[in-house]
């Protein structure tokens, strides 16, 4: 048992969704989130509002899954993540879990 977590921007919402069903993992759970990346200090001073601070709508997932679903839904997502035309890729990490109930 690993626990896979998700993260993506709302526009990709869908298709991580999709993902998810196409490598069988059916049981997950979602959460809207911000997302934030720090900027260079010149691109803030260029901004229209440089004072305003504000995180990109994301969403995360996770699910406590088998590795076999894992290793798939991986390559779903390197797969998915060439064909973007974003500098905002689906990113996803696996943790170990030592102990469940």
């Amino acid at each position: 048992m690993k626990l896979l977590i998700v993260t993506v921007v709302d526009e990709l919402q869908a298709q991580a969704r999709k993902l998810f069903k196409e490598s069988r993992i059916d049981r997950f759970s979602e959460s809207d989130i911000d997302g934030f990346k720090e900027a260079p200090a010149f691109l803030m001073n260029s901004s229209w509002f440089p004072s305003e601070v504000g995180g990109t709508e994301s969403a995360m997932f996770f699910s406590f899954t088998e590795e076999e679903k894992i290793d798939v839904f991986f390559k779903l997502v390197a797969a998915f993540n060439e064909s973007l035309e974003t500098d905002n890729p689906m990113k996803a990490i696996v943790v170990p879990i030592e102990r469940y109930i």
